[in-house]
């Protein structure tokens, strides 16, 4: 039987990328957005369906799930990609920038998650994929609040993998790099640049600039990397959690995961202030 996953955040980057890749590979998608004016491409293929869906906004979730199911009969999975990235000073970031941060990325997925429960609950079986980073794995200079956003997702994804275990759902959490051709670093980084910070911070925002340049420079996987993970994940029968999706970043993950506190910290920092000394050379 063909099988149906609901995908959040499709307008663009990822979420685009990854609904066109799973419908060539003879997928129902429920391809939702915020505004589905701008599914140019998505709404001419046969097997997708685009609806309306603010993460925020329940009703529209409720409605998503509902056309659906609809549409296609069942729902056997769901891919939390929508999310955005604040960067800059903590300490000059707007209160209510840091409650969207979270209100987005961590509380989005869960109303998603939430409301589509019931319907995998009723059927014992179900995927949950939440798109997480590295940038969950490992904190970079700058980016504090995206970090703690993704941070608090993969905490709340390991644990509701235990709990729904029992009822069929299978919980999976996908950490990609640095994917430069969405533009999503660019919007992020244009924000950085803007940040209005206090000038004690002036020395730490000109070297953490360097940072994500050299990150840049080195860093770098492919939407289609993401996508081939994402099917993986979908399709390997497995109950494995935690899917690194692109190469550029597995050796900060192992690092963070296979040494010391001691030792990543040192590598870390030794990282940032060799962005710093290349800037001035």
């Amino acid at each position: 039987m063909t099988r149906t996953v609901l995908i959040t955040g499709c307008s663009s980057g990822l979420g685009r990328n990854t609904a066109a890749f799973l419908a060539k590979k003879g997928w129902n998608v429920v391809a939702t957005m915020r505004q589905p004016e701008r599914a140019v491409g998505l709404d001419q293929l046969p097997n997708v369906l685009v609806t309306s869906l603010a993460v925020e906004d329940v009703e529209s979730i409720r409605s998503s799930i509902k056309s659906g199911a609809s549409r296609f009969g069942s729902i056997d999975a769901l891919i939390n990609n929508a999310g955005f990235g604040v960067t800059g000073v903590f300490e000059s970031v707007a209160p209510d920038k840091v409650r969207e941060q979270f209100s987005v990325n961590v509380l989005g997925a869960m109303n998603v998650i939430r409301e589509i429960l019931p319907h995998f609950r009723s059927r014992r079986s179900g995927i949950v994929i939440n798109m997480s980073s590295g940038s969950g794995v490992f904190a970079v200079p700058g980016a504090s609040l995206y970090c703690a956003s993704k941070f608090a997702l993969e905490g709340f994804s390991e644990a509701l993998s235990y709990e729904l275990s029992d009822i069929g759902v299978c919980v999976k959490v996908i950490e990609p790099g640095g994917i430069f051709s969405t533009g999503f670093f660019d919007r992020a980084n244009k924000e950085f640049c803007a940040t209005n910070a206090p000038k004690d911070y002036q020395d730490f925002l000109s070297r953490a600039t360097a940072f994500h340049a050299g990150l840049r420079r080195t860093f770098g996987g492919t939407e289609d990397d993401v996508a081939e993970c994402i099917y993986t994940a979908l399709t390997d029968g497995t109950n494995q959690l935690r899917y690194v999706a692109t190469k550029d970043i597995e050796h900060l993950i192992d690092m963070r995961r296979s040494t010391s506190e001691e030792q990543y910290m040192a590598s870390m920092r030794a990282m940032f202030e060799k962005s710093s000394r290349e800037r001035t050379i």
